[in-house]
């Protein structure tokens, strides 16, 4: 038996047969061609086959998720982009060669040149790159075109997994799944998270360990490879434990969010987009703290049109009723653009214009989804967050800006709501002013993805990064008790939507720091509503873990 430790990115357990999954490295030979237009022929051939199959994939995984799924809308762009055709056919033209070399040579070239850069969106357009080559690639020499699982149920391992190649594997067969390449915030582990699957990275695979029998724990970050009977008969039971305990927590669906000395917390949802709606309804929470809205302005040619983005929020506020949903203005820039948004290259598009500076170089686009948020507003419970907030000074455009929208819909007499809103603290310096602010809305919700980055200085999709970022940081964990502090001197509530809401180990924290509500994703309501259910906060008002913040 040989034990691997690494990072869990979803919990859980597995026992199966490890499928060691690699893509096919091909060996291409250069062939000069004498017949170059039968040649480029056969590279649009190709090209078309690829756009369709991309275009089925986004058809099958949509319901998923939608946001993953539109990596697959962004890779046909690129196959039908001008520039990526010309790119293929002047190098079969020019070289002579033959057309799964000249888009060999043209992947190896755009990653050789790119290689040290670590923008995401850099990152994403190699990725992108390198999976339309390899389909391409793989068309032309009419290999199969499904990632086949087997016949079993296996656990997937790996170097490195894209959102496409998950997307691509029956669900059904895939127990887990462990990569030596990734991060608990990396595109690929969220989709696991999505599909409840059980997840780790940083284990450095071998291709030997295919077929070989392997136990996956997602609590710990464990991999047992050929575990002894001993080990075996231990998670056959933690398993089977895991499973009723699954159950259990499913019991928790109707529950009050309460402590068990009878205090109430909200206990809400993040989204990205409207088929997590169901999820959300299903595990019970109280509503949306964060719908992600760049869903609907990613993965298209142009604009969302103002009707467009009032059905899909109508939709929205029927279906969550007099459940708070709470719409985060577009946070586009840095690694979500789209071509059409023409975005100027950045140096460091992490530290650009992103989020609400976006929103406010661009009224026209700002106003339009406002406008559909509060025409929306009649027909639920609605409110609006703006992200990356900070200065009163943007307030002041914002409200603004508001105040334009609320005239022009009286002007013409369409219905709606004065809706609460909020503010995302994202950065040190809204934590700095978070009292200022909170004299402007109704709410603080505190974004600690972004906030850790900036205030560590580092980025969290970094690989170089992975050992020293730390959203446990005290300097975090301060930063929130200044943002619930300052919002309850102003009489407003403050509650957390970033990734470590979910932490149970930090539930208990939370809580005692006052925060009024957290936001989680949909998968990760019950474990935190237990946690929080289980937390009496009338015992031990001064504990060692509070004093330390």
């Amino acid at each position: 038996m040989e034990i691997y430790k690494g990072t869990a990115t979803f919990s859980g357990i597995a026992i199966g047969k490890i499928l060691y999954y690699s893509r096919g490295e091909y060996q291409i030979r250069q062939c000069l061609v004498s017949n170059i237009k039968k040649e480029i022929q056969e590279f649009h051939t190709a090209r078309l086959q690829a756009v369709k199959e991309l275009e089925e994939l986004y058809e099958k995984n949509r319901s998923l998720n939608e946001q993953e799924a539109k990596f697959f809308l962004g890779q046909i762009r690129l196959l039908e982009s001008e520039s990526y055709q010309k790119a293929i056919e002047s190098c079969i033209s020019l070289e002579k060669v033959n057309a799964a070399y000249a888009i060999m040579t043209n992947r190896d070239e755009l990653t050789e040149t790119f290689r040290n850069l670590e923008e995401p969106v850099v990152r994403r357009r190699i990725q992108d790159i390198q999976e339309i080559s390899a389909r391409l690639i793989r068309i032309l020499g009419g290999s199969c075109t499904r990632i086949s699982l087997g016949d079993e149920p296996v656990i997937v391992v790996a170097e490195s997994l894209a959102p496409t190649e998950i997307m691509e594997m029956d669900k059904q067969k895939l127990l887990a799944v462990v990569m030596h390449h990734g991060s608990a915030v990396s595109h690929t582990s969220i989709m696991t998270k999505t599909m409840e699957i059980p997840a780790l990275v940083d284990i450095e695979a071998d291709d030997e360990w295919d077929g070989q029998t392997a136990i996956v724990d997602g609590y710990t970050g464990t991999l047992y490879l050929n575990p002894d009977a001993e080990i075996k008969r231990e998670y056959r039971i933690r398993l089977e434990a895991d499973k009723k305990e699954k159950e259990e927590l499913l019991k928790l669906k109707n529950q009050t969010d309460e402590t068990a000395d009878g205090k109430k917390i909200g206990l809400y949802a993040n989204i990205g987009n409207m088929s997590d709606l169901n999820n959300v309804l299903f595990y019970g929470a109280a509503g949306i703290g964060l719908l992600r809205s760049e869903f609907q302005y990613l993965g298209r040619e142009n604009y969302p049109r103002e009707n467009e983005l009032f059905r899909a929020y109508k939709q929205l506020a029927e279906t969550m009723g007099d459940r708070l949903t709470v719409i985060r203005t577009s946070d586009l820039g840095a690694d979500k653009q789209a071509s059409y948004l023409d975005i100027p290259e950045e140096t460091n598009p992490i530290m650009g214009n992103r989020g609400i500076r976006l929103c406010l170089d661009r009224k026209r686009m700002f106003k339009a989804q406002l406008r559909a948020i509060y025409r929306a507003s009649a027909y639920g419970n609605l409110a609006i967050m703006y992200p990356m907030v900070s200065s009163e000074a943007e307030m002041d455009e914002i409200e603004e800006i508001i105040g334009e929208v609320k005239e022009g819909l009286k002007e013409k007499e369409i219905p709606f709501r004065d809706i609460q809103t909020s503010i995302m603290i994202e950065t040190p310096a809204a934590v700095m002013i978070s009292r200022e602010l909170a004299k402007r809305v109704d709410f603080l919700s505190i974004g600690t993805n972004d906030l850790t980055q900036y205030t560590l200085a580092m980025d969290r999709q970094n690989p170089l990064l992975k050992n020293k970022y730390d959203d446990h940081h005290p300097a975090i964990l301060r930063m929130i008790r200044m943002v619930v502090e300052a919002a309850h001197a102003e009489g407003k509530k403050a509650g957390i939507c970033g990734e470590i809401a979910a932490d149970t180990e930090l539930t208990e924290t939370f809580l005692r720091m006052g925060v009024d509500f957290l936001s989680v994703v949909p998968a990760c309501i019950l474990p935190v509503r237990k946690a929080l259910r289980d937390t009496d906060l009338s015992v031990g008002e001064a504990l060692e873990t509070e004093r330390s913040i």
